[in-house]
């Protein structure tokens, strides 16, 4: 045969290969922060070709240094050998063009670093890993190594020229994260990378499909996510039940990002499990509200998700149960540094609102639960809106907010180690400040940066709330919970709750005290703060809620 046809069979034999070969190309994006503050952001394309790998991307990063990458690229064989590092860059205005190729035991580098030449030889172990320092989207190789690595492996990484270090897997995990109202779950991995200049502790995170969705520096500061994980719409799942939903709600001039918690099809006041009828169900509904101590919707205290917790419970008892962001928080709009008690109430008025329009819920039969000061909240919204049937306090301060600020601070001091000077000098000086912020006046006699810290409207509004004014204005019943350990708000404070309350306008008024329970609800030993993070029960009390469940079950009974 002549030549010229072996070498037309030759490539068409090429062009088959490559054809039959399966080929995958992804472009991303990562945003990259340094102390919560945006310094750059990097533009990917991750290949895959038959087994090999190939990220290539641009980007810059500021700050200390001034870095423009012009390209950057990283291949693995398919064999999952390193095959080469390019990288052409600007750094504080100087140029770099590297090139490395891998072969067998040797990485060799050629190229200019900052106008001086670089030639190099290095020697690397069989399956290294090229983590460039400038290029986080290098970390996509080590996200696929990770897949199926155990807790004490270690993988060797060539960080550059003369520069090598080693990686060990420390731990790994599994999150759900949470892109505007889809979820998907990551896998976290704990790393340590060891190089001659120190260990740097750091976590990578991927998705299902192991790609590289974040990478993490705790010690450095520095976070890199991927633009779907650095948006506002993006929050890690802390808490989830088999019910759970996530949903927007229309507030004012934002939306507030929520969890919609339905009860179990067939349960007890739930829809029914199947049938025309099951749609035409109208379930009571409740809202919860968190603590000023938990700004997200599961409100996570100490590591307990209390409110993510009881809405299973109270939607495994037939409520449908919202719980969600306060504004500018999570996946809520909104500005948080203006929000008052006001606009926190006005917030659960949007969601009252939203709940009463939806088709499955009985209009009539919505209650309100807060924790903590969201006790205050729930008050506050019931006042404003009489279509709300039942409030629920659980552990709710039941003292003036300035009082309260002192008494919060008073239990801070009882655990740290001062004089009786030092202690009394710190409660005086919290009165100045609580003066300063109510009066507009004295700021001259404080700490400069004290006045940043303290006076906002929160807590402007918090140091003017007044319980026992609002509470006389309480129409609907009230249930007043709370645990007999509860060490952040006592129980002393249940009773004159309680008493106020009925010197109201309310048209009942319970009063629950939970044996053995902390201020979380939680089960706990002495109700001490200190003991939230090694209590071995880490839920919500059974008895607390199905105290809670039970009160609304029979104050939203519909009437015959």
């Amino acid at each position: 045969m002549p030549a010229r046809y072996l070498i037309c069979a030759a490539l068409i034999d090429a062009v088959l290969l490559l054809l039959a070969a399966p080929v995958s190309a992804q472009q991303r994006g990562y945003t990259v922060f340094a102390g919560g503050t945006v310094i750059g952001r990097e533009d990917v394309t991750v290949q895959t070709t038959g087994g090999t790998l190939t990220i290539t991307g641009k980007g810059r990063l500021t700050g200390s240094q001034d870095v423009i990458i012009q390209r950057a690229e990283v291949r693995y064989r398919a064999d999952g050998t390193a095959e080469a590092y390019e990288l052409e860059a600007s750094v504080n205005g100087n140029n770099t063009s590297l090139s490395t190729t891998f072969s067998g035991a040797t990485a060799s580098t050629k190229g200019v670093d900052g106008g001086q030449g670089v030639t190099q030889n290095d020697t690397v172990p069989p399956q290294v890993i090229i983590l460039p320092n400038v290029f986080f989207a290098s970390y996509e190789a080590l996200t696929r190594r990770l897949a199926g690595a155990e807790p004490g492996q270690e993988f060797p990484a060539f960080i550059g020229a003369g520069t090598q270090g080693t990686v060990r897997l420390i731990n790994a995990d599994s999150e759900r994260v949470q892109v505007g109202t889809s979820a998907f779950t990551v896998r976290r991995y704990g790393l340590s990378l060891n190089t001659p200049r120190g260990v740097v502790p750091l976590s990578v995170y991927a998705d299902e499909s192991g790609s590289l969705v974040r990478v993490s520096i705790p010690g450095q500061g520095v976070e890199v996510m991927r633009d779907d994980l650095a948006a506002a719409t993006s929050r890690t799942i802390t808490h989830s039940n088999p019910t759970d939903e996530a949903v927007n709600i229309p507030a004012t001039g934002f939306n507030l990002g929520a969890t919609l918690t339905l009860p179990r099809r067939g349960g007890p006041s739930g829809p029914p499990a199947d049938g025309p009828s099951a749609a035409a169900v109208r379930m009571p509904a409740v809202i919860l509200l968190a603590s000023e101590a938990a700004n997200e919707r599961d409100g996570m205290v100490g590591g307990i998700a209390v409110l993510g917790q009881l809405a299973g419970k109270l939607a495994d008892a037939g409520f449908l149960v919202v719980r969600y962001d306060k504004r500018g928080h999570g996946q809520s709009g909104g500005r948080a540094e203006s929000a008052t008690l006001t606009d926190h109430a006005e917030d659960a008025l949007a969601v009252f609102r939203w709940l009463s329009a939806r088709r499955d819920v009985d209009r009539d039969r919505i209650a309100i639960a807060g924790h903590n000061e969201g006790a205050w909240t729930a008050l506050l919204a019931a006042t404003r809106e009489r279509r709300i049937a039942a409030v629920v306090s659980i552990a709710g301060p039941s003292t003036p907010g300035g009082e309260r600020v002192l008494e919060r601070q008073r239990h801070v001091l009882d655990r740290m180690n001062l004089s009786p000077a030092e202690r009394v000098e710190r409660i005086e000086q919290q009165r100045r400040i609580n003066a300063a912020v109510a009066s507009g006046k004295g700021w001259e006699a404080l700490p400069a940066d004290v006045r940043k810290q303290a006076d906002t409207p929160w807590f402007q509004s918090m140091l003017a709330f007044d319980p026992a004014r609002v509470i006389q204005d309480v129409r609907q019943p009230v249930l007043f919970i709370h645990g007999d350990l509860d060490a952040e708000v006592p129980v002393a404070h249940v009773d004159r709750f309680a008493e106020l309350a009925q010197k109201g306008r309310s048209r009942a008024v319970a009063v629950v005290t939970v044996r053995e329970v902390n201020h979380l609800l939680v089960p706990a030993i002495t109700g001490d703060p200190r003991e939230y993070a090694v209590l071995k029960d880490r839920q919500v009390s059974t008895e607390a809620a199905t105290a809670i469940a039970g009160w609304l079950t029979k104050t939203l009974t519909p009437a015959r």
